[in-house]
């Protein structure tokens, strides 16, 4: 039986037609991919009429009582944007999971360090980054520990911004699997299905259980009227997803191409 981190269940459907991103790394992404990020995110309300992202928007991120980091500036300023036109829901990454109250209260987005679980049309939908559920060994479990436990927030958080921003682009490089084969990949992508169905069959009311975290893009039915996506990377090709209550669709985004259709169901 699948672990599963602590539901959180938004009372209102969040929409019908859902945007799904994650994955972006920004920061160490090169500024192309923050550049077509920006304008993604204009194009959101074309695409679907919500937004999801689920982690790793960053590839490190802090909320402080007083600092925002410059590193995020525009993109913050975006969603805000943004938020005056679609509902947002953020779900934390390994990267970027101490968001504080800083995405709700000055941006207007819905931030669960965790997960979200919410409605889109007549699906219920569980939204999970997915880092420290399915790696295998003794060194990734330490490390995810070690990395989430709030000791670890709280010490960062005393250090002077400037010096701990500093520390984390040095470390960055040892902090993840930056050089992981195919063989890996596949392997870890699988394991994560696996763990979706296992979710599915678990909570019967769930229609959609959207995961990231693996880079690999992935929308399986596990069952009639139930899948399993995965949005796929960002910084890998500008992947997203649009899923509706009919079911989910991998997309590439292009700033110069007019966006896909979405169909809706009438209700």
């Amino acid at each position: 039986m699948p672990r599963c981190p602590e539901r959180t269940i938004f009372g209102a459907v969040l929409g019908q037609a859902l945007v799904v991103v994650s994955d972006a790394h920004l920061g160490v992404a090169p500024p192309t991919i923050e550049e077509a990020l920006l304008s993604f995110l204009e194009a959101v309300p074309d695409l679907g009429d919500c937004l999801l992202i689920n982690g790793d928007l960053f590839d490190f991120w802090v909320s402080y009582a007083r600092v925002i980091p410059r590193r995020g500036f525009h993109v913050a300023a975006a969603l805000a944007r943004l938020g005056r036109r679609v509902p947002i829901v953020m779900v934390g990454g390994n990267h970027d999971r101490w968001g504080g109250d800083f995405w709700t209260r000055e941006v207007g987005v819905r931030f669960e360090p965790r997960r979200a679980t919410f409605e889109v049309g007549r699906r219920r939908v569980a939204a999970i980054h997915g880092d420290g559920l399915t790696e295998p060994g003794f060194r990734a479990a330490l490390l995810h520990r070690a990395i989430n436990h709030p000791i670890t927030a709280a010490v960062y958080r005393a250090i002077h911004p400037e010096i701990g921003l500093r520390v984390v682009d040095a470390l960055s490089p040892r902090l993840g699997d930056h050089t992981m084969d195919a063989r890996k990949l596949a392997a870890a992508a699988a394991r994560q299905r696996q763990w979706a169905a296992a979710l599915l069959e678990r909570e019967a009311d769930l229609g959609l259980v959207v995961m990231s975290h693996t880079h690999q893009a992935a929308a399986v039915d596990v069952a009639p009227g139930r899948q399993y996506l995965n949005p796929g990377a960002w910084f890998d090709g500008c992947r997203y997803a649009v899923a509706t209550d009919e079911g989910a669709v991998l997309h590439h985004f292009s700033p110069a191409a007019p966006p896909p259709p979405v169909p809706v169901a009438p209700r």
